[in-house]
């Protein structure tokens, strides 16, 4: 499910903003600009990364900021330094 929803340009584009932005975290008007999308469509996309457990959420106000869950970042690393995603895929080819 993690690789599903990052095999999304728009959500790889969300989360890689997320990654690297100041802080750690980003609100939608934080990335909105960077990202040829609605608002809304952002908001969706953010939902599909949070349900694959790769996104957190906290509301502050109006506002809902999202960061990358720590451990994913490093497990996702880890996969794909040891050739976990290749050889999977060539299970299910």
């Amino acid at each position: 499910m993690v690789f599903k929803a990052l095999a999304d340009p728009i959500r790889l584009r969300l989360f890689s903003l997320i990654a690297s932005h100041e802080g750690g975290e980003a609100c939608v008007c934080d990335i909105s600009p960077a990202v040829d999308v609605s608002q809304p469509t952002i908001s969706h996309h953010l939902k599909v990364l949070k349900n694959a457990g790769l996104l957190e959420s906290e509301r502050r106000a109006s506002w809902v900021y999202y960061r990358v869950i720590p451990d994913v970042l490093s497990s996702l690393a880890g996969i794909l330094q040891s050739g976990e995603l290749a050889s999977s895929m060539e299970v299910h080819s």
